[in-house]
């Protein structure tokens, strides 16, 4: 069964640790079975504060979603991300 882990980015706080997160993720996606269905580009809010943002990936399942997030590759990165906005990552299983 799919999962999927949905990135929102909430509010940015140093433009610069993002850019180092972006630069380093394809490089963790590699020998992972993750299908990115959305990286920003347009959306609307239809409940809820304001977003920047949002990035949603798919997983064969949530074995390998889990792998994947909780991987030493992944941890090495998401630092930046997580010192560069106000987010939140949500897990949803389908």
């Amino acid at each position: 069964m799919s999962a999927y882990i949905v990135f929102i980015r909430t509010k940015t706080l140093d433009r610069k640790e993002l850019e180092i997160y972006w630069a380093g993720i394809r490089d963790t996606m590699k020998g992972h079975p993750i299908e990115v269905l959305v990286a920003y580009g347009k959306y609307e809010v239809l409940e809820g504060s304001p977003i920047e943002g949002m990035v949603i990936a798919k997983f064969s399942d949530a074995k390998s979603a889990r792998d994947w997030y909780n991987g030493e590759a992944y941890r090495s990165v998401a630092k930046h991300r997580q010192k560069g906005r106000f987010s939140k990552a949500l897990s949803l299983k389908a």
